[in-house]
């Protein structure tokens, strides 16, 4: 790996993963690198409490101008990374389905499952949960599925507001997902690309738990892998139509945007993971995972080593550390 040359303030577009229980020389250097802002953690980055707790601090402890920003997909249901030792929170669906008879207790459920997830992971100092999802379920998508609140709209904006609100309350910004919905598509965006053929106006209802979180100041969003062929052939991820004149110019939004994973599939279509990684900049992302895929890493770290630091995607970024509760 080539290394660049000077160390930046501002936090690189990349955020990466490591393969173990501890970093490897070759993860502290790619961690090091000005290009990387980011880093996931998954299952296999976790044994124990403890183990958890030296890894997050030697990942922290690595050398950088700006630290690193760490995060986790920890949604509840199928979608929690860390288990032994952790509250088990169960999928959202189940607010959903509790918001049917009781509404306000189900809020003031989404509010502690978001107080604990914000409580428990802060305590080893990672600073994001990607989470709440927003999209709908139309019972077609698996990978969707449970992990929506519901299908209708305004349950969803109840029970994602109030998760929010426990997260916030524990020191952590919410990340809001899949924009703009992708519970409508049976295709799984990590094997291929999901192709929703709707009409904006049918659209328009998808962005409606989107478009409120947006209006509460939700801190950041995550980008769907689907190709809305009524908007843009291009998926929404890497579209600058999606991302700068509906989500930027439209809804007025300001927080910071991901990507979703550039390993997945459903970005493959626009070519090789350089293109890939460029075209998601350029249409305003302002991190790009890149999961699972180390070769892919480095070999990004160095086609991409021309690029320029962006401060305003940096402050964005920096407003999702974690805060002391």
């Amino acid at each position: 790996m080539t290394s660049t040359s000077k160390q930046s303030t501002h936090l690189g577009p990349l955020m990466v993963d490591v393969a173990g229980l501890e970093l490897t020389a070759e993860d502290r250097e790619v961690l090091a690198h000005p290009l990387v802002g980011g880093m996931i953690l998954f299952t296999r980055n976790y044994r124990d409490p403890e183990q958890l707790a030296a890894l997050c601090k030697e990942i922290l402890a690595v050398p950088r101008k700006s630290r690193l920003l760490l995060a986790v997909d920890h949604e509840g249901g199928r979608v929690q990374r860390f288990r032994v030792g952790f509250t088990r929170i169960p999928a959202m669906r189940t607010l959903g389905k509790l918001c049917e008879e009781d509404s306000a207790k189900a809020k003031d459920e989404a509010r502690l499952h978001g107080l604990t997830i914000g409580q428990e992971l802060s305590s080893y100092g990672i600073d994001l949960c990607f989470a709440p999802v927003l999209d709908r379920d139309f019972g077609v998508s698996t990978v969707i599925g449970d992990r929506a609140f519901d299908n209708r709209c305004s349950t969803i904006i109840e029970l994602a507001r109030s998760f929010r609100e426990g997260l916030n309350a524990a020191g952590l910004a919410a990340t809001g997902k899949h924009y703009p919905g992708h519970g409508a598509v049976a295709a799984d965006s990590h094997l291929e690309l999901p192709v929703d053929r709707r009409s904006m106006d049918a659209l328009q209802e998808d962005l409606e738990p989107f478009e409120a979180l947006i209006k509460d100041g939700i801190e950041s969003l995550m980008m769907a892998h689907v190709r809305y062929t009524s908007v843009d052939h291009t998926p929404a991820s890497l579209s600058k139509i999606w991302i700068q004149d509906l989500l930027r110019k439209r809804s007025g939004y300001e927080g910071a945007i991901f990507c979703d994973d550039l390993s997945m599939h459903g970005a493959a279509v626009v070519g090789s993971m350089e293109e890939r990684a460029r075209i998601a900049l350029d249409a305003g992302c302002d991190m790009l995972p890149v999961c699972n895929d180390r070769a892919s890493v480095l070999g990004l770290l160095e086609s991409l080593k021309d690029l320029k630091p962006q401060k305003a995607a940096s402050d964005r970024l920096k407003k999702l550390y974690r805060k002391e509760a």
